[in-house]
């Protein structure tokens, strides 16, 4: 089978993704703080703190999706309702930082972005929810003992 390792490839993927990101945002913070210039009259602070702040906030979140990925390796079963909102989410973040890179950064980026959207799609596809099966419609309800000469519980 694929799934286990999928999950696992995409767990890996979203932690050191979001190691990656905290750590580029936390380096922009310094250079600004560093170079101590102003962007439209902001203050260098307050933009060094934000990009800090931002940085951590969206390293935390794939973190967060990358222990979903952890946890369906480790059980081998689907993600509950909130875990597949997290990867849904994380793979719409991916389009998007995709559809963004390709003109900002270049292709490379582009196409990391896309693998990483594609992964989060198979993993998301591989362990799909099934409903639970329907009780007859002719089946008793439990409700205790039958009795035994054919009269009606009293």
């Amino acid at each position: 089978m694929v799934r286990r390792p999928v999950a696992w490839v995409v767990a890996v993927v979203l932690f050191a993704e979001g190691f990656g990101i905290a750590a580029v945002q936390w380096f922009m913070g310094v250079v600004v703080d560093r170079q101590d210039m102003s962007l439209a009259g902001l203050d260098p602070d307050v933009m060094s703190l934000s990009s800090k702040i931002g940085g951590i906030a969206f390293g935390l979140y794939f973190a967060l999706c990358g222990l979903v990925a952890l946890l369906v390796a480790l059980r081998d079963r689907p993600a509950s309702a909130l875990g597949r909102a997290l990867l849904i989410s994380a793979a719409v973040v991916h389009g998007l930082l995709g559809a963004f890179s390709w003109g900002l950064v270049g292709w490379t980026a582009f196409l990391f972005m896309m693998v990483v959207l594609a992964l989060i799609v198979l993993l998301l596809m591989t362990y799909e929810v099934r409903p639970e099966p329907a009780a007859p419609a002719d089946a008793r309800p439990e409700s205790g003992p039958e009795p035994t000469n054919g009269a009606a519980p009293a």
